[in-house]
């Protein structure tokens, strides 16, 4: 099990269409991002994903929802993404967690895994939460 981010603006925001649809991916074709296909294909069953926000003028990192990898198709006939893969979405408020410091920056890709331990505890608190 990992913990991975993903972007959800494409020209305009699409994290509601993200949990609508029990989807997540990349908004660019696989000719466009053929890396971002392929981080999509390599994501697993238990894996967790959320919904990210990082302006580079904010303090904050706004999360928009918290879910996870249910099976392991990878879905290319969306009208959402171009490649995605089915979330059971758990948690689906937005919050907001203070930017951590760190040395490689990674917030502004529009997907990644989430190697900061800060960031972990902080989306694993808010699954807990929601079990209760």
């Amino acid at each position: 099990m990992a913990i991975y981010a993903i972007g959800a603006y494409y020209d305009k925001d699409v994290s509601q269409d993200f949990i609508n649809n029990k989807i997540a991916g990349p908004g660019w074709g696989l000719t466009e991002a053929p890396e971002l296909h392929q981080f999509v294909r390599s994501l697993k069953v238990g894996d967790i994903v959320y919904i990210k926000s990082a302006p580079p003028s904010s303090l904050d990192i706004i999360v928009k929802a918290i879910g996870v990898i249910v099976d392991d198709e990878v879905v290319t006939t969306s009208t959402v993404v171009s490649s995605g893969r089915n979330i059971k979405w758990l948690v689906t408020e937005t919050f907001r967690i203070s930017k951590p410091k760190e040395k490689n920056n990674v917030r502004l890709n529009t997907m990644y895994e989430e190697f900061h331990p800060t960031m972990q505890k902080a989306v694993l608190d808010k699954i807990f939460e929601s079990l209760i």
